[in-house]
């Protein structure tokens, strides 16, 4: 495996979002305000539930994982672009592209592990509600937990070891803001098809087949809220709906984005931007918003403050 610039490509060119110089300052505004919200939203969720004793259940533990993740995700990619917003030629190095490439899997992946286990702690606590506390059991949610940081290594490895054996003989212009993986199969000197269909496996596979999985496990929670009173299906229908909701703003643009032959699109950029900016972002405020406890205890955190 050779980290090193294959065929003396040391950098790539990124065209970002757009060329327009007056557009860019726009932009610079905008995402600068929109990461700084996202950081600062995904740690003010995480130190509400640590603050709040009255989320302490199992699926407030993964809330506070998955804010953790979003907000570093959102740190991969968005800081650069602001900053390349600034300038008229933006470049990535070699190693700055495997570092973002891997860490955006590696994230990516991770989260996908987490909002599974959020799934299952639902479907627990809604179809065997007399069990939740012996199945999800401290011990098994840390496991899972676990599973997710060892799965999301072992995936970005995977796409590290198609990686770093691709060869690029003169183009290095990447038509997007960050280094991508189709991007730079696209201009590789190789012929990348066979390595596409199995990158498209490894993970566009992945996100449909898990997103497939997350949709059978919520039409089932759905069909069990029949036998329960109004106020069980209000409360589940609350934070399942917050939960659904994230799984959607996360999957589709991943299928979107992985499930195709190596080809680019014109939307893709504006797909990368929802998922690797947007989403973080819209995450905080979807739990916060969606959810009563989390809305209380953000209340409550509030007035012990003020008093």
């Amino acid at each position: 495996m050779n980290l090193m610039a294959p065929n003396n490509v040391t950098e790539f060119v990124l065209l970002g979002l757009t060329q327009n110089p007056y557009l860019k300052k726009i932009l610079f505004v905008v995402f600068l305000f929109i990461f700084l919200f996202t950081v600062l939203a995904n740690l003010f969720i995480i130190i509400t539930i640590s603050l709040s004793p009255t989320l302490s259940a199992p699926m407030y533990f993964f809330l506070t994982h998955l804010s953790f993740i979003d907000g570093i995700f959102s740190s991969v990619t968005t800081p650069k672009m602001i900053i390349d917003l600034l300038y008229q030629r933006r470049t990535i190095s070699w190693g700055g592209c495997l570092t973002q490439l891997f860490l955006e899997h590696f994230l990516a992946a991770s989260e996908v592990i987490v909002l599974m286990s959020m799934a299952y702690d639902r479907y627990v606590a809604i179809c065997k509600p007399l069990h939740y506390m012996a199945i999800m059991r401290q011990g098994l949610c840390q496991l899972l937990v676990v599973v997710a940081w060892i799965g999301g290594i072992l995936h970005a490895t995977v796409q590290m070891l198609f990686t770093v054996d691709l060869t690029f003989c003169g183009p290095n212009i990447i038509n997007h803001f960050m280094c991508d993986f189709f991007s730079l199969l696209e201009i590789a000197c190789s012929n990348t098809y066979r390595l596409g269909m199995v990158v498209a496996t490894n993970s566009g596979g992945m996100c449909l087949l898990i997103f497939l999985m997350l949709l059978i496990s919520y039409i089932v929670i759905l069909s069990s809220l029949k036998s329960q009173g109004s106020e069980g299906r209000r409360k589940a229908l609350s934070t399942c709906g917050s939960h659904f909701t994230v799984v959607v703003l996360y999957f589709i643009p991943c299928i979107f984005t992985y499930t195709r032959p190596v080809i680019s699109y014109p939307e893709d950029k504006l797909v990368s931007v929802f998922f690797a900016i947007l989403t973080p972002m819209l995450n905080p405020i979807i739990y916060t918003v969606r959810n009563t406890e989390v809305k209380n205890a953000v209340r409550s955190l509030l007035k012990r403050r003020v008093v």
